[in-house]
């Protein structure tokens, strides 16, 4: 904080720490749906299109849609037409970053054969 600025109320702090938890649950709420962590997954490594996504996460085609909306409407993947083509791309990392340290860790503490 500058010298000049009022230091933050109890109150205005408090409503800060609220909208940062609000933020955080839709994160969480978003990422909620294995599905959505499995395209998030697949998407890692470069964009890819529906067919592709299927021949790795097994689903109905109706379902993987209804997914990627969600995720596109909440501005963590990204989407450009090639042809009839619609591509897929991760364009929120922070949201990779958590998927990544949550799934690292869990799969360190969990002895999955």
């Amino acid at each position: 904080m500058s010298p000049t600025s009022p230091e933050p109320t109890e109150a205005e702090q408090a409503l800060e720490s609220d909208q940062v938890f609000e933020l955080a649950a839709e994160v969480f709420r978003l990422m909620s749906a294995p599905m959505r962590l499995k395209i998030i997954s697949a998407l890692c490594n470069g964009e890819k299109n529906v067919g592709e996504l299927l021949q790795e996460i097994h689903t109905t085609q109706p379902n993987m849609s209804q997914h990627l909306a969600t995720l596109y409407q909440a501005g963590v993947l990204g989407k450009r037409r090639e042809g009839v083509q619609i591509y897929y791309r991760i364009t929120n990392e922070r949201v990779v970053t958590l998927c990544r340290a949550v799934c690292t860790q869990i799969a360190s503490e969990t002895d999955l054969d």
